[in-house]
């Protein structure tokens, strides 16, 4: 089972990472400018990402998807990313880069998997 881990930021903001059972980060917050903004955020992730569309953005052509979605993409250094989207198209979580597509999709599947009923812990 997954968790998020909800962190204090140097401008005394709150953001969480998601992490798989085995405490790799798989999917990281905004900052918020409140620690109830940031568990609102949280329960979003936790809602949308069992539901989410997929929208392969290096594809051609795109097949647009609607919200809440995940969108995979590439970055300007050629890697791969993800962003969640949540039903109003705010942006609520976004991955690392990975150099392999196939990794990308491991990582959307993971925050599927590890979204649902994970723990949430606060670190501060």
């Amino acid at each position: 089972m997954g968790k998020f881990e909800i962190k204090m930021t140097k401008n005394m903001g709150y953001a969480f990472n998601l992490l798989a059972s085995n405490g790799q980060v798989i999917a990281t917050s905004e900052v918020y400018n409140s620690e109830g903004a940031c568990l609102n955020g949280v329960e979003s992730v936790s809602t949308n990402a069992p539901i989410a569309n997929f929208e392969d953005q290096t594809a051609d052509p795109v097949e647009t998807a609607v919200n809440p979605k995940f969108e995979m993409y590439k970055d300007k250094a050629g890697e791969f990313r993800f962003r969640l989207k949540a039903r109003n198209g705010e942006i609520i979580a976004v991955s690392e880069g990975y150099k392999a597509k196939a990794s990308c999709l491991n990582g959307i599947e993971s925050v599927r998997k590890n979204a649902v009923d994970a723990k949430v812990e606060k670190s501060y």
